[in-house]
């Protein structure tokens, strides 16, 4: 069994819980200050957290729009199978739940497909901030609609020069 390391990371939009093996992002949440109480923090970082803090860092400067950052996220065949679309979404694009499960070949799974995305445990990287209603509108996010729409904001005003769609 490999070793697990967490840190923090402060964000413009809030405290992010980073954990990771020596080698993969394993989970990137949004959590709230009363739960930094009960966080264990490493005191060794390995070098992909350490990656995965300066490719947040350029992000939220506007200066990354796709990262690198290996990722390891623990899921049913299902659930990857929609976290990979999700990580091909384009900066600054959205996919409606149908759209997305309509890429996966069956526009039946939209149930299936927004609760996978509902389940994604690495915020940013993999994109779900991305998939939006059938009507473009807000909804769903496990961490918010506020940090939701902050993040889409955020890409559509680095891409487009767009000030708020929402």
């Amino acid at each position: 069994m490999s070793t697990t390391y967490t840190q923090i990371y402060h964000s413009p939009i809030g405290i992010i819980k980073i954990v990771a093996d020596e080698f993969c992002i394993e989970e990137l949440v949004f959590i709230e200050d009363v739960q930094l109480n009960q966080l264990s923090i490493s005191t060794t970082t390995p070098e992909v957290i350490n990656q995965c803090i300066d490719e947040l860092i350029e992000y939220f400067a506007g200066k990354r729009k796709h990262f690198s950052v290996a990722i390891n996220q623990a899921g049913t065949e299902f659930q990857q199978k929609v976290w990979k679309e999700l990580y091909e979404v384009p900066f600054s694009k959205i996919l409606s739940y149908g759209e997305l499960a309509k890429k996966m070949g069956d526009p039946n799974l939209v149930r299936a497909a927004a609760s996978a995305n509902g389940k994604n445990k690495i915020a940013i990287i993999v994109p779900c901030h991305r998939i939006v209603g059938a009507d473009r509108s807000l909804v769903g996010y496990a961490w918010g609609k506020a940090r939701k729409k902050w993040l889409l904001q955020h890409e559509f005003r680095l891409e487009l020069g767009v000030q708020t769609l929402f």
